[in-house]
């Protein structure tokens, strides 16, 4: 009986191998979580802040730090997801996964020996780098070497990993800010260098990514790392070979491997358009308004005359779900802030259920996007009608917690999956390096500009903020039914083919692939049958010629 190589268990060492990669994912989750707290501890704001008697924790931080230390990261993160194309030309996956580590030890040496602004601004930029590779090359390496029918999956665990990473950076952070002097933030910066010391050792026994490797033109490496990931009896130099064709035909189409490369021509231009568009999808939902980062302060429940003050703190610090928490006069604000990452955790998990049977990434996008708008609308009337209310503030929570559900269910690991999925393997680091560079710009741009509509003392929308990301997220969701195509269960090759062949995206579904390989087949018989047509015209002339001699 022959064995079935679709199986989980058959898949087994892809199944490691990507889960090694997916630790990328939790590493910038646990960064992610632990330094949106650090700016609440009070031993971390007397090191780098100032006395403040009238706020709730005696402490505070400037505006403009407050906004450095998020936005240097942000911009480290678009530098190195920018920079993808041009690393990949000489370093592969696994070797950019390891600059992303070397690079996180040094920004976390840093961060932890310094007492002045000034070095921890260059810190968090080195770290921004770090995330940068870390985000970028592990989804380059999930897209190349996944079998094409649990890509969906993994793209799945990677999310979770980023979820679940926040949650427990959110949790040390609670559990460390009761704690005096510099040790409340020395030990949450401590557990970064975790996740990138295991991640450096289990890199080495793991294989390189195949289609990379491919593309350089080491075919016999890349058979040897396909043998590594597919199941045992798989025809690795048939898979290898239909790779390579792939690679020759689009060559043949555009030799041109750069940056400007990903605009030269119509087929790449739209390949490109569609990635950053399906990434970028994750602002259009206004997911940084609800997700933010959490910060609390942890020895007491905020109490009533603090509230005006505390919200005013909280908006620099872009932790706007922990304002819903507080309008609804929550005894403990971190408390319903880990419940609300739960329920993101919980759709991830339903979502993993059933990506690999169901995932469509047209349908699937397409309803979250709604779901998110809908939900984004009905926070904005509901605050609009009845502001301030205890009873609206509640149900602004369970608004919060449908919005989360739905986000991290339907939008977020399908927008990430598309961005990979559709760009060609000639300029795949390129064109996915742009677009997470320009998903990174769009989260903080959001964040940015969040607290001029939210805050008091600016156009003080509050909650109104949702009217604003209906229409967006209703738009982008036009966007996805015209422009986007179905690749679900597709190989990256089958990806290629479509694309080639300039199928409007509803038609990519259930379009009959014949593979690069059945392309070169065809064109061979095509030159074998106009070479057998001159052969006939010529012997037929020779024949004339020879009867008009006679």
């Amino acid at each position: 009986m022959a064995k079935d190589t679709a199986t989980i268990s058959a898949n087994w060492r892809a199944f490691v191998a990507n889960g090694v990669v997916i630790l990328a994912s939790f590493q910038y989750g646990v960064d992610f979580g632990l330094i949106g707290g650090l700016q609440a501890m009070v031993g971390f704001l007397q090191v780098f802040g100032f006395r403040a008697p009238k706020t709730p924790s005696g402490w505070n931080l400037t505006t403009e730090r407050q906004q450095l230390i998020s936005s240097l990261m942000t911009l480290g993160a678009f530098i190195a997801s920018g920079s993808a194309g041009f690393l990949a030309i000489k370093l592969g996956r696994k070797q950019c996964l390891w600059l992303g580590c070397i690079l996180c030890f040094i920004s976390n040496i840093i961060m932890m020996t310094v007492d002045t602004i000034g070095p921890l601004y260059a810190g968090r930029f080195i770290n921004g780098l770090a995330n940068g590779c870390f985000m970028t090359f592990s989804q380059l390496y999930i897209q190349e070497s996944s079998p094409a029918k649990y890509r969906g999956l993994f793209l799945t665990a990677f999310s979770f990993g980023t979820s679940f990473g926040t949650l427990i950076g959110t949790i040390v952070d609670w559990a460390t800010a009761k704690k005096h002097g510099k040790v409340a933030y020395l030990i949450p910066l401590g557990i970064i260098y975790v996740v990138p010391v295991i991640m450096s050792v289990a890199l080495f026994f793991i294989p390189e990514s195949p289609r990379w490797l491919l593309l350089q033109g080491r075919r016999e490496e890349g058979v040897k790392s396909l043998a590594r990931l597919r199941p045992d009896g798989w025809d690795v130099e048939d898979e290898a070979a239909v790779i390579v064709a792939a690679i020759e035909r689009e060559k043949e189409l555009s030799s041109g491997v750069g940056i400007r490369d990903v605009f030269a021509n119509p087929i790449d231009r739209r390949r490109t358009i569609i990635a950053v568009c399906g990434v970028t999808s994750q602002a259009a939902t206004g997911s940084m308004f609800i997700i933010g980062k959490p910060v609390f302060f942890p020895n007491q429940a905020i109490p009533l005359q603090y509230i005006p003050r505390y919200f005013s703190e909280l908006t620099h610090r872009i932790a706007y779900k922990a304002y819903f928490f507080t309008m609804a006069k929550v005894s403990d604000p971190f408390g319903m802030s880990c419940v609300l990452s739960t329920i993101g955790l919980l759709a991830l998990i339903t979502n993993s259920l059933i990506v690999v049977k169901y995932g469509r990434r047209r349908v699937c996008l397409m309803s979250g996007l709604i779901t998110c708008g809908i939900l984004m609308l009905i926070i904005a009337v509901t605050y609009d009608k009845h502001p301030n209310e205890k009873s609206t503030g509640r149900v602004l929570v369970a608004l919060s917690s449908l919005y989360m559900f739905s986000y991290n269910g339907m939008v977020a690991p399908y927008a990430w999956l598309v961005g990979g999925e559709i760009p060609s393997q000639r300029l795949r680091s390129y064109t996915f390096g742009l677009a997470a560079a320009i998903g990174f710009f769009m989260a903080w741009l959001t964040q940015f500009t969040a607290p001029y509509f939210i805050n008091p003392a600016s156009l003080n929308w509050g909650p109104r903020y949702g009217y604003i990301w209906f229409p967006s997220a209703v738009l982008t969701a036009v966007w996805v039914f015209w422009f986007l195509p179905e690749v679900k269960g597709r190989r990256l090759e089958e990806v290629d083919e479509m694309f080639e062949a300039r199928l409007p995206a509803r038609k990519f579904r259930k379009y009959v692939c014949v593979g690069p390989l059945g392309n070169i087949d065809e064109k061979a018989a095509v030159i074998s049958t106009e070479e057998e047509v001159r052969a006939r015209e010529n012997e037929k002339a020779t024949v004339v010629m020879v009867e008009s001699v006679k």
